[in-house]
């Protein structure tokens, strides 16, 4: 009956997505699960079983990072780092189903990430530069 963010922590040693909560409020974990954004503290390891999962870990090309991840720190998008595995992965959901989304859209979908450093507009406009580089073309 383990959870996937227990599993991925504590067994893979993947230490990207991070217990804010434990009750899917606040997408510290968030993972995307075939391709939907999930809270990993929710989701029984056992339902995760042959599905694909995209940790923080996943996205950057051996030293290279993803461009999201460069976006959030050329912005100053990332401060104590509790939430930003989270954020990065919800703004790549966001991206791969709207690749210029509207400052409405990008607070929509990172809706469901909460942050208490930056105030959120560091985070909105580094999703909107990542898009504006093209992130999913």
């Amino acid at each position: 009956m383990a959870r996937l963010l227990d599993v991925l922590r504590d067994e893979l040693h993947l230490t990207g997505a991070k217990e804010g909560c434990g009750e899917g409020e606040c997408g510290s974990c968030s993972v995307l699960m075939d391709g939907m954004l999930v809270n990993s503290c929710l989701i029984p390891a056992l339902q995760a079983q042959d599905a694909s999962i995209v940790t923080i870990e996943g996205l950057a090309d051996n030293d290279r990072l993803h461009p999201l991840q460069k976006a959030f720190l050329d912005c100053g998008a990332a401060q104590c780092g509790i939430c930003t595995p989270g954020m990065i992965l919800a703004a790549l959901h966001l991206l791969d189903k709207t690749p210029r989304p509207s400052l409405e859209e990008i607070r929509e979908g990172l809706s469901g990430n909460l942050c208490r450093c930056t105030g959120y507009s560091q985070i909105f406009e580094a999703v909107a530069k990542a898009s504006q580089n093209g992130v999913t073309d």
